[in-house]
Formats: structure tokens, sequence, C-alpha cells
């Protein structure tokens, strides 16, 4: 086995911190005489337990010499002394100093045997009965087995933080299930993907049946696509990537997806001729989704009219002037159970959407706002005047027992509600979608508002536009660019760029300036120029507030990878005082801005007296301190305060510089976009667009002329399968036949 170049055997003085969750943890041990600090994954290890540690040195400016370990193995008790010691420390819920000498008198070094296999035996000592005597030996047995799963499973590269994970999910049996089948991993284990399990299974002194490594190839096919947008694959694009994947003939292949559709491990349904493949999760929130969607249209609340003379007193009271589109839009959201209403910058959705307010507040009808992320929700609420809530604050998040997260609002516990509208539609997954129909009551209206020309969501699926293409549901499009609106070059040029026109970049006077360059290290000198002087001296902008650089990829010069490691260098540099950390080979620094990457249900955050769990993919904040010795990080989101444990890390980035995707539902009041050196397949007409839109007062274009021109011409956009659509038209097709 292959172990660290240091060892350190050592007796644990006392715990400082220890996450329950990952199993990081922060001991000082007793090394030889010499009191030091040791931070690593355990698993609920305590005072008086002796240990063998691998890792190596690590000297921390703040905090000093410190042991950093990659595993260890426990020393089991193995004298009365020790036992005791153990005993006492309280780790084992029922057991006391004082019931750890009794314990210890009675049964001396046979204490360890009594504890793991004559637990009747402690019903001797006062005070302990037999059902005490029982959870007792549970504990203790459930703390020493995972101590051996850490020792077998050590062997095979699996580190203590992910054998807490399989622990939790296998119970003692986890080595014989991870031998037998390491592909098993891949489902049901967070970090483990198909290569890592391929290379546990090189390992194993036996190989594994060939049919777990062909399954487990086919479904991490599908996962894979899942990742990039598609609900579904048609079988005939999946069985190519899978075979070259596993090098396997098709005929084997074909075979094995037959027997994963068979046990419900994936769904294959027909739709228009062809055979398409889905994971079973996917496809009952996608067919659930268009089932409620067509409930909500065939069933609408009772109708209710809007009359002109009730619009003309609500523009009385808001001193504006409805256009024909908007008091169409009105009068189509009191009718009907569902609405979609979409449309472009300047168009006047919020103010559609304000005036729908107004009518069903009218009415005496409770309405609730919501929008799919932190940022989104915020920009609602300052301009409606009302209380947003994210999705998942809406639909009141929670976790099952294996950390899975599931929705307390749902068809049981249905959201206490008369109306409710959802923005920016076009940023939500056929996950969230589907959640939030199951949490709409009988007789609740929806009112669903995006911009169908933005990129679809970062999650699976294409919701908006499978939803306005079904045809079934009124949709409401805004197309007149309001006075006001036509002031703004960014608003008139996102519409020509929409059109497959170049836009005006000559102007000199307006919000939306071009700047020409052709190197690709040029355009990122400029941009780092941009940000860090240039425009907080000419409009006083904050870099770090006020700014955002948006890029088309993360890779090359003009990248967010790069251009985050330049800006931070310029707007966050070392300083002796500034705590950092280096984590996934990248360094972050307190006053650093990052973005969440991924869904992390288990963060709580504090905002004054409230408190909530998750941070989201998108979510963006600043690191407002780093305490290397406890191994956690204080974030703040926009208020809310996160603490995270470091092995958390890997789901932040960055975020001086975020891609254009990760910018969907954000608006920034100066946005800088390079235009360079992205590869060809990420230079197209929408990502364009959703960039344009994203700035508010300020958009600056830093790049290519002719590149330009090429996205503004390249209409291809990305195929997305989805299946939201066909649903929609098979369910309307069956309740008419």
């Amino acid at each position: 086995m292959q172990r660290a170049q240091e060892t350190l055997d050592c007796i644990v003085e006392s715990v400082k911190f220890h996450s329950a969750d990952s199993g990081y943890t922060v001991l000082d041990v007793n090394a030889g005489g010499e009191l030091v600090t040791a931070v690593g994954n355990f698993y609920e290890v305590g005072p008086g337990e002796e240990l063998r540690l691998y890792g190596a040195w690590s000297n921390h400016a703040v905090f000093g010499r410190q042991f950093r370990v990659e595993s260890f193995e426990s020393k089991l008790p193995d004298s009365a002394a020790s036992l005791l010691r153990y005993l006492s420390a309280g780790m084992i819920k029922g057991i006391g100093p004082k019931t750890a000498r009794r314990i210890i008198e009675r049964f001396g070094e046979n204490a360890f045997e009594v504890l793991e296999k004559d637990y009747e035996r402690l019903t001797f000592i006062k005070g302990i009965s037999k059902e005490k005597a029982k959870a007792i030996s549970d504990e203790f047995n459930r703390q020493f087995s995972i101590r051996n799963i850490m020792a077998e499973l050590d062997q095979y590269g699996i580190k203590p933080a992910e054998c807490i994970r399989i622990f939790k999910r296998f119970g003692g049996s986890a080595v014989e299930i991870v031998k037998r089948n390491p592909y098993i991993l891949c489902d049901e284990i967070r970090g483990f993907d198909f290569k890592r399990a391929d290379d546990i299974a090189a390992k194993l002194p036996e190989t594994p049946e060939p049919r777990y490594r062909n399954e487990a190839g086919i479904l991490y096919v599908m996962r894979h696509n899942l990742g990039n947008g598609h609900t579904c694959i048609p079988a005939e694009k999946l069985l190519p990537p899978c075979c070259a994947l596993l090098d396997a003939e098709q005929a084997v292949i074909g075979a094995h997806l037959r027997d994963l559709i068979a046990c419900r491990m994936l769904v294959a349904s027909e739709i228009g001729g062809r055979e398409f493949v889905f994971l079973p999760e996917v496809f009952d929130n996608e067919f659930s989704a268009a089932q409620r969607l067509y409930f909500l249209m065939k069933y609408p609340p009772v109708t209710r009219d809007a009359p002109d003379a009730i619009i003309d007193a609500i523009e009385r009271e808001n001193n504006i002037r409805y256009a024909a589109e908007q008091r169409n839009a009105i009068k189509i959201a009191a009718a009907n159970g569902i609405v979609i209403i979409t449309g472009g910058p300047g168009t006047g959705k919020t103010t559609t959407v304000k005036g729908i307010i107004s009518f069903f507040q009218k009415r005496n009808m409770h309405v609730l706002l919501t929008a799919p992320t932190g940022r989104a929700a915020k920009r609602m609420s300052e301009l409606t005047g009302m209380e947003a809530k994210t999705l998942h604050r809406l639909l009141e998040v929670a976790w099952s027992d294996d950390d899975t997260p599931v929705f307390t609002r749902d068809t049981q516990h249905p959201l206490d509600a008369d109306a409710v509208i959802v923005d920016e539609l076009s940023m939500v997954d056929i996950t969230l979608f589907s959640a939030l129909l199951k949490a709409i009551p009988f007789g609740c209206r929806l009112i669903l508002v995006g911009d169908c020309d933005q990129l679809p969501p970062v999650g699976a699926g294409n919701v908006l536009l499978d939803a306005v293409n079904s045809g079934i549901i009124p949709v409401v499009r805004l197309t007149e660019i309001f006075r006001q609106a036509q002031k703004s070059l960014i608003v008139m040029n996102s519409h020509a760029i929409l059109r497959g026109e170049m836009p005006v970049l000559d102007a000199k006077d307006n919000d939306f300036f071009f700047i020409e360059r052709n190197s690709p290290l040029t355009v990122a000198s400029l941009v780092c120029d941009l940000m860090c002087t240039r425009l907080p001296d000419a409009y006083h902008y904050d870099p770090v507030a006020d700014i955002q650089v948006l890029c088309p990829s993360k890779k090359g010069d003009c990248g967010t990878v790069n251009l985050n490691i330049r800006l931070q260098k310029l707007l966050n540099p070392p300083a002796g005082e500034k705590p950092e950390i280096s984590s996934f080979g990248r360094v972050l620094r307190t006053g650093d801005k990052i973005m969440q990457i991924k869904n992390n249900y288990d963060i709580e955050w504090s905002k004054g007296s409230e408190k909530g769990m998750g941070i989201f993919n998108g979510d963006m904040g600043i690191i407002r301190n780093i305490d290397r010795r406890a191994g956690m990080l204080e974030l703040d989101f926009d208020g809310r305060i996160a603490m995270y444990p470091t092995e958390s890390l890997a789901d932040i980035e960055l975020a001086h510089a975020v891609t254009v995707h990760k910018s969907q539902g954000s608006e920034y009041p100066a946005v800088i976009l390079p235009i360079s050196d992205a590869p060809p397949q990420l230079m197209y007409r929408n990502l364009l667009y959703t960039a344009v839109t994203r700035a508010k007062k300020l958009l600056i274009i830093v790049g290519s002329r002719h590149k330009l021109q090429l996205m503004v011409e390249n209409n291809k956009k990305n195929r997305r399968y989805s299946a939201l659509k066909s649903f929609i038209d098979e369910a309307a097709e069956q309740k008419t036949d």
C-alpha cells in the first residue's frame, strides 16, 4: 500500500473542530510529548485515541506548523488503560467517565469484547438497561466499523471523507459491496465518475463482472449528456459514444441498454417515430410537468374579467399608460389558469407584470413572486415593490435521509396562493419546474415570464421554449420597444442582433461601446485596464460590485480562468495580513469575488435573524474571512452569510469574470465583453444577445469586429434534446380522444 512519505504516531488530546457531514477535523495531538495540530478527514475520533497519521507537515502564516493528514490508522485500544481513556472521552453516547470506569473495573481488558459481541453483560453495570446496553454496543461497533472501512478502502485511493459517504450509504457491508462492484459508486456516491471507478477496479484483486462496467458506462454517458442540458437522447445516438468509451461491440452495448431499460434504470419512450432514452428521474419530471401544465389549462380557476375601467384605474394610480399588448396580457392573465409573457429588453415585461399584480390585488388575490436565483429574485423585488423568493425558498427545500434535496411544498402541501408569478423562466431547468408545478394548488393562476431568445438554462431541459412551442398555452409576445428604451443603444442593439443585423458600434455618447483589438493578449490587457482603472475613474464604478466581465468561454487568453487570475492580482493582491488558501489549483483570498457553480443543499446561511439552507448554482458572493486552522471560510452571498468547509471549495470559482451562460438571470451596472479567442462553437447569436442584455447602464465590447460579425450571423443554436413539448402534445391528444 502506497503511503505518504511522513508518518506521525500520536494520541488525540482534543478535537478543535469536526464536521459530521464530511468528517473534516482539526485535532490537537500528542506526538512523543509534543503538542501539534493535525488537520484532515476523520470519523468521530476522540481524546485518548492512538492514531498513526500519514501526510505532510506544512507551515501556516497564522497558525504555524500543522500536519496535514492524507490517511490514518486507528490503533484499537489494547489495554484496560487505553480503553478507559477512549471510553471516558464521551465519544460513545451513553458512556461518560463514571460509567467508563465501572465498565473497566468490571471487565478489565475483556471490556472491548463485551462491547463488541456480548453487550448483554453490560447490564451488570448499575444504570445500564438492556436497551441502553444494545444502543452502546451498536454505537461502539458503528464507530469501529468505519475505521475498518477506511483502512480497507485506502489501498484503492479512496479518501477518508469519501469513506464516510460510502459508509453512510452502504453501512458495514461497504467494503464487500465496493470490491464486488466498484461501479456502483458512480450512481450512489458524490465525487465518483466512471474513470474513477475504472481506476478502483484495476486495483482490485479480482476483476468485477463485465456487465457492471458496461452498464455503468452507459449510465455515465447518459449523465454526461444530462450535464450538457439534454433530458433525453435518441437511442441510435446513444450507442456509438458508449461503444467508444467501453471498447465494446454495439450488439453487446445494445443488449445491456435493453437490460437497463427492463429494470427501469433507464426509460425509453417513442417520440416522433424515434426511440428516446431518459434517466428515470428526468423522464418522471418532464412527463409530470407536461401533465400538470395540461391540467392547469384544462381546469382553469374561475374566470376573472379584467374590464377596461379597472385597467384604466390602475394606469391612473401608477401614472402610466399601457400599450395594447400590455393590456391584452393583463386580460389573458385574468381569464386563464396559465399564461406565458415573453419579450426582449425594453418591451415592458416588468411594467406588464406590475399591472397584473395590481389587478390581482384589486381582486383580493394572494400573489407570490419567485425567480430562479437570489439575484433575479432581488431584482424582481426592487422592480415590483413586493417580496420575491427564490424558487428553492418558495418550495421550502429540505433533505431526505440520504441527503437528496426534496421540496416540502408539493401536491400534498401546496403553496398558499391565488396566483404565482415566475420571472426569468428561461433559467429554470426541468427538475425545478416540475417541482414548482407540483406545488401549484387547484384554482391558482400561474404567470410565466421570460425571454425566449435567451440561452437555455444551465441545467437540463428547455422549459420556456418547449412551453411556448407547445401551442396550447396562451402566449403574450411583447414586441413594442418603448420610447424611453429607444434611447438606450444596449436595447436597440440587442434587438438588431436578434434580427441578424450588426449593432451600431461607432456611437460616442451612449451606453454601448466597441473597442477594436485583434490580439487576444491585447484584448485581455485592455479588459483588465477597463475594469480596474478606466471605468472606476470615469464612472466611479466599484470594480467588484458594479462591473462584471462576461466571457464566451472559460479557456484562452480571454477566457474566465486566465482573466480571473489577472484580475485577482490587480483587484485583490496578496498581503501579509490577508488570509488566503490554496484550493484545486488556485488561490482564494479574503475579499475575492466568487460564484457557486453547483447546488449545495447542505450549506447553512444566516441573514440577520433569518436562517436557511442551500447555496445554489450561479449565486455570487464575497469571501469575508478564511480560518485555515478550522478549515472554514466565511462567504457573503448578498447578505446571506455562509460558513464553508474547505472540502466544499470545488463548488466555488473566482467570479471577477464569469461565462455568459453563468450570467443568466443577472444584471450588472456595467459589463465588459471580450470577443477574441473563444472556440467557434461558442461564437453564436444567442450567446451574444444574452451577454448584451446583462448590462443595465454600460456595455463595452472589446475584440475583433470580424468575430463579432460572425457571432451576429451565426444563428445556429446548440441542439438540446428535450421532450416537454412532445409530452404536452401527447397529453392534449389523449384528453381529446
